[in-house]
C-alpha cells in the first residue's frame, strides 16, 4: 500500500494525503521519506501554487511509529537523519495548508506545524505526548510550538503530554481556523484554490520573508520585507495586478 498519496484536483493545487489508516497515519521512516520526496517535487513544480497536507477525514497523524523506535539505540536514531526529511517540508517554497481532522499528536502535531495555515475540525486535538514514553519532542515540538503559542502554553503541552482541543489550539495560536469536522477538507481546498489565483512570486516572497524574519531582529526583518517589496515591482504580475485594479477587472496572474 502506498503510504502517502498525491492528488491534484486542479493543476495548480496538490493534495498530499497520509495513507496508513490502520496505524492512524503514524509516521515511520517510509512515510517521512515519501513526504520528503513529494514536497521536493511539488516545491519545484511550476504549475503547483498551493499544497494541502492531510491525513484524511478521520485522523491527521497520531504520532511517530513507536514500534519502529522502541528498541533503537541513540546512534541508530542519529543515523536515521530524520531532520533532513522534515527539512524538505519546512523548506517548501509553496504555501502549505494542513487540513487536520482527529489526532494531530506527537509527530503529527509537529507535521502540522510545518504548514503555513492550519484548518482544524471541531473534533481535532493537538498533543505532544512524548514525555509519556520517556522521550521529548524531536521534530520541532519544543521550538516551533514555542514560537507559535509562547513559552507558557508550550511548556504546559510538552511537560504534561496532555492534548488540547481544536478550539483551545485556535485560542493559543496553534490553528488558523476551526470548522465543522465534515468541512475541513473542503475549506482547506477552498483556501488553496484562492491562494492559487494570486501572484506566485508575491506569495513566495511573503512566505520566505515572514519565516526568515521570525528569528531576525525587527530592523533586519523590516529590511528583508522592504527588499522583497521592491523586488516585486520587477514582476509582470505587479503590472497586471495594478492595471487590473485601475481598469476594474479581474487580474490574471501568470507567475512572471
Amino acid at each position: 500500500m502506498t503510504v502517502v498519496l498525491v492528488e491534484q484536483p486542479t493543476p495548480d493545487v496538490a493534495v498530499v494525503r497520509l495513507n496508513r489508516p490502520d496505524a492512524r497515519n503514524a509516521l515511520n521512516q517510509e512515510v517521512r521519506s515519501e513526504l520528503a520526496g513529494h514536497f521536493d517535487r511539488l516545491g519545484q513544480a511550476a504549475e503547483v501554487r498551493c499544497i494541502v497536507l492531510t491525513g484524511g477525514e478521520r485522523c491527521f497523524a497520531a504520532g511517530a511509529d513507536i514500534r519502529a523506535m522502541a528498541d533503537a539505540g541513540a546512534i541508530e536514531i542519529m543515523l536515521r537523519q530524520t531532520q533532513r526529511l522534515w527539512q524538505a517540508i519546512a523548506a517548501c517554497p509553496k504555501p502549505v495548508i494542513a487540513a487536520v481532522n482527529g489526532y494531530a499528536w506527537g509527530g503529527g502535531c509537529e507535521l502540522a506545524m510545518h504548514a503555513d495555515i492550519i484548518i482544524a475540525g471541531e473534533g481535532a486535538s493537538f498533543c505532544q505526548p512524548e514525555v509519556k514514553v520517556g522521550i521529548m519532542p524531536g521534530a520541532g515540538g519544543t521550538q516551533r510550538l514555542t514560537r507559535a503559542v509562547g513559552k507558557f502554553q508550550a511548556m504546559k503541552m510538552v511537560l504534561t503530554g496532555l492534548p488540547v482541543s481544536a478550539r483551545e489550539a485556535l485560542a493559543m495560536g496553534l490553528a488558523s481556523e476551526v470548522v465543522a469536522d465534515d468541512a475541513v477538507q473542503a475549506r482547506a481546498l477552498e483556501l488553496a484554490r484562492h491562494i492559487a489565483t494570486l501572484p506566485p512570486l508575491a506569495i513566495a516572497q511573503i512566505k520566505e520573508v515572514l519565516l526568515a524574519g521570525q528569528d531576525a531582529s525587527l530592523d533586519t526583518a523590516l529590511m528583508l520585507e522592504r527588499k522583497a517589496f521592491q523586488l516585486l515591482f520587477a514582476s509582470a504580475d505587479q503590472k497586471e495586478g495594478m492595471r487590473a485594479f485601475l481598469e476594474k477587472r479581474p487580474p490574471v496572474f501568470r507567475g512572471g
